[in-house]
């Protein structure tokens, strides 16, 4: 017969295991309307890119369904140490895969304005999707170190943020370039100018995911980071 004390155990596991798939069902949606995003921008696709407006609601439905059951953990199972900070992590990653879930909306609100009837088509939008494959994966990658608690891959995600920031920055040079050269483009390259941001920022809060995986898995800050910096969404 199962003693108390087994009991409480194996229901805190159990509720561990919850969260952990409420995050990767939230981070498989956030990831599929970066995909989704970026391919309604490269084809013009207005109908796919208002899809991914509606599909965002699903995101904030599930992080809404963490927070309650974390709050029950807390109050029913009263973790401690290594537990604590696992569910404490959890309840962090959600916003922050919410917030990946914005940008992704955000950019998809752009794609009737960049593909505007009489807009001319820039190529600089061809571009953009391998940046968005970049974001996307860096943030299948971390969750996937998340619920594999791989404090190593979370450390090798956040050393590739490097070559997304690189990317944006010829990017940004690219769009301001092609913009001077051609005023008549000024409104669409502002629009495909925040897009780039968006997913520049999308690759920080997948960062910021890795390093709350790292914090969670060895109770240690990454070396190069004060305590806090990267808790923050």
């Amino acid at each position: 017969m199962a003693t108390g004390h087994e009991h409480t155990v194996k229901a805190f596991d159990q509720d561990i295991s919850q969260l952990r798939a409420l995050i990767s069902q939230m981070g498989g949606l956030a990831e599929q309307a970066i995909y989704d995003s970026m391919k309604a921008l490269q084809r013009g696709d207005v109908e796919l890119a208002r899809e991914v407006r509606k599909k965002d609601k699903q995101i904030d439905a599930i992080e809404a369904e963490l927070e309650k059951l974390v709050v029950r953990v807390i109050a029913l199972r009263a973790p401690m140490a290594d537990d604590l900070r696992e569910v404490i992590a959890a309840l962090k990653i959600a916003a922050v895969v919410e917030r990946i879930g914005d940008y992704a909306k955000n950019i998809a609100k752009r794609v009737p304005m960049i593909h505007a009837e009489g807009e001319d088509r820039i190529d600089a939008i061809s571009i953009l999707p391998a940046m968005g494959q970049l974001a996307a994966d860096m943030v299948h990658d971390v969750l996937d170190a998340f619920s594999a608690r791989d404090a190593e891959a979370a450390e090798q995600i956040c050393e590739r943020d490097n070559a997304l920031d690189d990317f944006y920055d010829s990017i940004f040079r690219t769009l301001v370039t092609f913009m001077v050269e051609n005023p008549r483009t000024i409104s669409q390259v502002a629009h495909l100018l925040f897009v780039a941001k968006n997913l520049e920022r999308i690759g920080d809060h997948a960062t910021n995911v890795a390093e709350m995986v790292y914090f969670a898995a060895t109770g240690r800050y990454l070396a190069d980071r004060e305590p806090g910096e990267a808790i923050g969404v």
